[in-house]
């Protein structure tokens, strides 16, 4: 293992790259695997399999949230940190990471409480009914007990990653999901849990993967360190990684606001069973982003270091070279879901009637992601470079601006209303990739032009 960073600045951008992503894509493949397999063990249940599939597809907004806010501290934070790296300032690094675990670790402790005492009202305004609530509530009060693992695993893993070891962050995550897919069947069928044997099964492999990340992270194979003196949170620090994290903060979080909305309005037009095909199509989108975004963030480590030590050339080739393998990523497997829509939805139901009406829904939601590899490669970029208006721009944009009054708007215009509301999807892509390509063309040539004059 190298105990410098140095090849971040050295090595064939094309090969550190692939060196990077490789094991930061299988890690987030894997890490999708907690979720994933929960709802394909539980969508084979006997007699009601459909309505705990859907009880726990309403849990989804509330784990995005708990998700996002471990990237509100950590995507912001590892970037600063590998900018620190990039100037040679490795104490300021640390500091920056100890601030941000203090931080996490406070932040578990509310969203603890929040959840384990409010989680029911929260599930019925998400768009639990009264046929799958009480599935909803089962999985989420078990699940709420492990959000110190989650918060802790997916926060520092990136601290892992920004410094070049990419190959240890993803066997943090090997760690937990493989557990999790042992686990699985033993607490739902073997023991007869059911709902409950999922969300056991999810939070002791979380906590797997969280002993894995801190150990390491506590060794001397780590370049930056965790240590006690670090622990206090410094403002000077963690306040430029709060607004830099803001961005992916939003976009996660409002991940939970999207499907609050796009549940609702679904169980007005189509009933429980356009909302059970609504978290199949979330899985499949989930399938669809997690290699994107591991992509990203394997290239994250390579431009923020070479931005902090002001060799634009690199970052350039890095980008292009993140921008393409992104395109070409998202344009094969838009082709795999026009063509298969059928097999894809089958993974996760093996109700006919689901099946049917899932496959023509499959299609319109994922009309146009082939062009998504675009927005994903110029939003992590922003981060990347530490441009916090940009990405949160560009983050509010397509949620907030765009998504969300289209899913109430479309119905009005479409005969098929259930269908208005999944189409709202592909026209916000349209719109919001155009917008983050234009606005990324214009910061990202000022960003290149201010280094390459800073080192004449």
């Amino acid at each position: 293992m190298k105990k410098d960073n140095k090849f971040l600045r050295e090595a064939p951008v094309g090969k550190l790259l692939f060196t990077l992503a490789v094991p930061t894509i299988i890690a987030q493949l894997i890490n999708m695997l907690y979720n994933i397999v929960d709802r394909i063990y539980i969508g084979h249940m006997k007699e009601v399999g459909d309505l705990a599939l859907t009880g726990v597809g309403v849990c989804m907004p509330i784990i995005m949230i708990v998700s996002a806010f471990a990237a509100f501290i950590s995507a912001g934070g590892a970037p600063r940190a590998s900018i620190f790296m990039g100037k040679g300032d490795n104490d300021s690094a640390e500091k920056t990471m100890g601030s941000c675990f203090t931080l996490q670790v406070l932040i578990s402790v509310i969203i603890t409480i929040v959840l384990l005492f409010f989680h029911r009202p929260m599930l019925l305004s998400f768009g639990a009914s009264e046929n799958t609530i009480n599935y909803a509530s089962d999985y989420m009060g078990i699940y709420a007990l492990g959000t110190i693992f989650v918060e802790l695993t997916l926060g520092m893993n990136a601290y892992i990653t920004a410094q070049g070891f990419a190959k240890q962050g993803m066997l943090s995550v090997v760690i937990g999901a493989v557990s999790n897919i042992i686990l699985d069947p033993v607490f739902i069928f073997v023991l007869d849990l059911g709902v409950k044997g999922a969300a056991i099964a999810t939070i002791i492999s979380q906590g797997f993967s969280c002993l894995w990340v801190v150990g390491f992270l506590c060794s001397k194979s780590s370049i930056l360190r965790l240590k006690t003196k670090n622990l206090r949170i410094n403002l000077k620090l963690i306040l430029p990684c709060l607004a830099l994290g803001l961005a992916p903060f939003i976009m996660q979080s409002s991940e939970s606001i999207i499907s609050a909305c796009f549940n609702s309005s679904l169980l007005l037009y189509g009933g429980d069973i356009a909302v059970g095909a609504m978290t199949i199509l979330t899985s499949v989108m989930q399938f669809a982003m997690m290699p994107l975004q591991g992509l990203a963030q394997g290239s994250q480590p390579i431009i923020s270091y070479n931005y902090g030590a002001k060799i634009p050339s690199r970052v350039k080739r890095t980008f292009k070279l993140l921008l393409i393998s992104s395109l070409i990523y998202s344009t094969v497997l838009w082709a795999c879901i026009m063509i298969f829509p059928r097999a894809f939805a089958g993974i996760f139901t093996a109700d006919a009637a689901l099946l049917d009406f899932t496959e023509n829904a499959l299609r319109i939601y994922c009309a146009v992601l082939c062009v998504f590899g675009i927005q994903i490669a110029c939003q992590m970029t922003f981060v990347s470079l530490g441009k916090a208006k940009s990405s949160i721009i560009v983050a509010v944009m397509r949620k907030f601006v765009l998504l969300i009054p289209l899913i109430y708007i479309l119905p009005s215009f479409m005969k098929d209303k259930t269908m208005a509301v999944y189409t709202a999807e592909p026209v916000a892509d349209v719109l919001a990739v155009t917008f983050t390509a234009v606005l990324f063309f214009f910061v990202f040539k000022k960003a290149m032009k201010e280094i390459e004059i800073a080192t004449k």
